[in-house]
């Protein structure tokens, strides 16, 4: 332990040293500076040679063979709380009493702080110059936006006059009636087309409901939750596409038969997530 208080003395020391250096040699204190360093120099050197000296005449204990790592790690730990009490009872030292030399060693530390505070200004600004970017392209982002919404709203407006003038023009003419007609005719065309699907699709892909139970009569286990249907599922990620098409994506659970669902992603009529494989959308083929 007297080593280490020893070799603090040095690093004070050698600060003296340095400040020493910085005192010009024209200065009245400047040789009583140098003769204090000095003498403190010699005096940490009897205080080493006197630690060495107490070093060399004790002789190390052996450890045992049984738990040489764990004595080794009490006599540590001992050793450090001996270090621990010492610094414990130190009490701060006066370096020296030279007015030049207390002088030149504040210069220095005021210097470290001067330093330290400019880097953190730096820092400081940095991070101040990037918040403002930031804020531009957010308020950018924003006036573009609402421009757009305007631009929008203006359209809707402009289209929904249209349309009125036009149904006020085209109300009780001939071209109404045909148009009017032929909205009817795609009416009944939409039905039977929608009716030929359903038949379709409960003719080759019934309900998974049947077929899980015609094929697990061996099974006692009744399914935990109703599964969907093939029709069911299009006409989730239909309306999911559609209501919300910047989020097309639908999370996948129980009730979606996996079957179906390798039908729909291997023909390319739904995608998974790229990030989550667990969600799927419906291919925006109207696009």
């Amino acid at each position: 332990m007297m080593f280490l208080g020893a070799g603090f003395l040095i690093v004070i020391t050698l600060s003296l040293g340095e400040s020493l250096q910085e005192i010009p040699d024209d200065s009245v204190h400047y040789a009583d500076a140098k003769e204090e360093i000095l003498d403190q120099c010699e005096s940490v050197w009897e205080q080493l040679e006197e630690c060495q000296n107490k070093l060399k005449v004790l002789e190390p204990k052996p450890l045992p063979k049984s738990n040489a790592k764990g004595s080794l790690s009490i006599m540590h730990m001992k050793a450090l709380a001996a270090e621990y009490n010492q610094w414990q009872k130190r009490r701060p030292e006066i370096i020296s009493t030279n007015p030049d030399l207390l002088l030149s060693l504040g210069k220095k530390e005021l210097q470290k702080v001067k330093d330290d505070l400019e880097n953190v200004l730096v820092l400081a600004q940095l991070k101040d110059k990037s918040l403002e970017e930031d804020l531009k392209r957010e308020q950018q982002w924003y006036e573009e936006q609402k421009q757009l919404i305007d631009t929008l709203s203006r359209t809707q407006e402009e289209t929904k006059k249209k349309v009125e003038q036009v149904s006020n023009k085209s109300l009780g003419t001939t071209a109404f009636q045909e148009q009017k007609k032929k909205i009817l005719q795609l009416k009944v065309y939409k039905k039977k087309i929608l009716t030929a699907l359903e038949e379709f699709l409960e003719e080759h892909f019934p309900p998974p409901e049947e077929d899980g139970r015609a094929e697990g009569k061996n099974s006692q286990e009744e399914p935990i939750v109703e599964l969907k249907s093939l029709p069911d599922i299009l006409e989730i990620l239909v309306n999911k596409l559609l209501r919300t098409p910047h989020e097309p994506y639908v999370p996948i659970d129980d009730s979606f038969w996996p079957p179906y669902l390798e039908l729909l992603l291997r023909h390319g009529i739904a995608l998974r997530h790229p990030e989550n494989p667990n969600r799927i959308r419906l291919e925006a083929f109207h696009e």
